[in-house]
């Protein structure tokens, strides 16, 4: 059995909150789902608005190389009938060779968002579909709320089903819309409609709010569902679609069901977080599969213990996926943590060298402290170069001071750094105005090395975080200053704990600036 992957990103995906594409991103999204080899994308609700109308219009122009296109919308409306009604004339001048319809099987919905008859919706089923079909079109049947349906009146949202299959229905998707039903209700269901159907063809399409939408995805294909709806990274309305990431992965390793090649399983991370950064949207870190965290290790047995053999703590090659493996340092670590992280960043220690001891005892009473290295691996290389006596110093602090002004209620305040460095024997004394006492310090200190180290010009401050740590209560407690740094090729994150959030601020900077020098002279010495 060969089950094949729907994909409602550009049309279910754009429902969840703060997720929105414009045409030109439908179709870049589009372009990349066909390459992995999806086979089915839905590209929207052509008579619900006029972006998806345009894409429709714009796809056209594309030639793909497997995925078929499907406009998507609903049965006709009660009161009209199917040649007549404008959504599924919309859908025919969306011009695909597919359409996906939906109708509802639940006679709540029947009765009160419909406000018709069980027997005219059932009537409306049959003649949508009747009617694209003889369109010349291919039709899939989108069974809205059809678990709700079966719990409520079984006989009832069976009925819906036949009239559909019984109209020319390609295949019929059974959706829980409201993400509720757990996978034995899955089960028991799907149980029926094959004794009642015999050998349909049938589809899944669940939603996320019980947390199951993927659970109960994969048990639909155990009962033989031959399509699997969903979005990647399981965007949708309220809390989500089922993740195809999740689907597709399980599928191929753990199922035997080979719905992507080897070679575009390996892409899925890619995909992923290429969508993600088209949606403007944070990556979740915690993502099974692709996730930032997926593989990461923290704890010293599980990182010896992988170290020795990955199947200890890893469910799968993250390779497979398009991942890899991480190790965090952290006062958790052992010395085989060390010494794989250190492998990573391309130093090798013996089992003997005591670097790896030193460095430890060190991570050890720094986050005792309060400093985090697992979240700032930039300071972490820093303090191992120290330790094997290869750091190179940049520059020297000479001092700073930092005024904050604010001159009368209604102004803001304004920052003012003034910083004396010193740089191969070279004094150097700047000012700088900013928006805030770190933004000031942080142009200082920028205006005084960039005209020695002219690599600074395209490195720039992306993010920066200050946790209060609980330590003592109050303003008196210490801080911590998590700093991300860029350069337009590299991302990384240096670290600052200090009773003063300026001194905690000035530690993270100053890795930071000596991180991104120390890149560049690695990259230079490569050359």
């Amino acid at each position: 059995m060969q089950v094949k992957i729907y994909d409602t990103t550009l049309r279910d995906g754009t429902q969840a909150e703060d997720f929105a594409f414009s045409v030109e991103d439908k179709v870049r999204i589009a372009l990349k789902l066909d390459d992995i080899g999806i086979h089915y994308i839905e590209g929207g609700w052509p008579g619900s608005n006029p972006k998806d109308v345009g894409f429709f219009r714009e796809i056209g122009n594309y030639k793909l190389k497997q995925a078929k296109i499907a406009a998507f919308g609903s049965t006709c409306h009660p009161n009209s009938t199917a040649s007549s009604d404008l959504n599924l004339r919309a859908l025919l001048d969306a011009n695909t060779e597919l359409v996906t319809i939906f109708g509802k099987s639940w006679t709540v919905h029947v009765k009160d968002a419909l406000n018709t008859t069980p027997e005219r919706n059932l009537e409306i089923i049959s003649e949508s579909v009747a009617f694209l079909k003889q369109q010349g079109k291919a039709v899939f049947y989108d069974a809205e709320h059809f678990f709700d349906g079966f719990r409520d009146d079984p006989h009832y949202a069976l009925a819906t089903l036949d009239k559909a299959i019984g109209a020319g229905a390609e295949v019929v998707i059974l959706c829980d819309t409201n993400g509720g039903n757990l996978p034995s209700q899955i089960q028991k269901a799907i149980g029926a409609v094959k004794e009642r159907l015999g050998p349909v063809a049938f589809g899944i399409h669940a939603h996320n709010d019980s947390e199951l939408a993927v659970a109960n995805t994969l048990t639909a294909v155990e009962m033989g569902a031959v399509q699997v709806q969903g979005t990647m990274n399981g965007m949708g309305e309220r809390c989500g679609n089922a993740d195809l990431i999740s689907i597709m992965s399980n599928l191929c390793l753990k199922m035997g069901y080979p719905c992507l090649s080897e070679e575009n399983l390996r892409k899925l991370r890619q995909v992923s977080r290429f969508i993600l950064e088209v949606a403007n949207v944070t990556p979740d870190r915690y993502q099974p599969f692709v996730g930032r965290s997926a593989f990461t290790h923290k704890g010293g047995v599980h990182i010896s213990a992988v170290a020795k053999n990955p199947k200890t703590y890893e469910h799968i090659d993250p390779a497979l996926v398009g991942n890899t493996r991480r190790f965090l340092v952290s006062d958790l670590s052992g010395r085989a943590t060390i010494k794989q992280k250190a492998q990573e960043l391309g130093f090798e220690l013996s089992k003997a060298d005591p670097v790896a001891m030193q460095v430890l005892e060190e991570i050890k009473e720094l986050e005792n402290q309060g400093f985090q290295f697992e979240a700032a691996e930039a300071s972490f290389e820093l303090l191992l170069n120290k330790a094997m006596g290869t750091t190179k110093k940049y520059f020297e602090l000479v001092g700073f001071r930092v005024i904050d002004q604010k001159q009368s209620e209604k102004e803001d305040p304004v920052a003012e750094a003034t910083i004396q460095i010193r740089v191969g024997g070279q004094l150097e004394h700047t000012a700088a105005l900013g928006n805030g006492p770190v933004n000031a310090l942080d142009k200082a200190l920028r205006k005084s090395l960039e005209k020695f180290y002219p690599e600074l010009k395209d490195m720039e401050l992306s993010d920066y975080k200050v946790r209060v740590l609980p330590e003592r209560p109050g303003t008196g407690a210490k801080v911590r200053v998590l700093i991300e740094s860029s350069d337009g090729h590299d991302q990384w994150s240096t670290v600052g704990v200090s009773h003063d959030i300026i001194e905690a601020s000035w530690q993270a900077l100053a890795d930071s600036y000596n991180f991104k020098m120390y890149k560049a002279g690695k990259l230079a010495g490569e050359k």
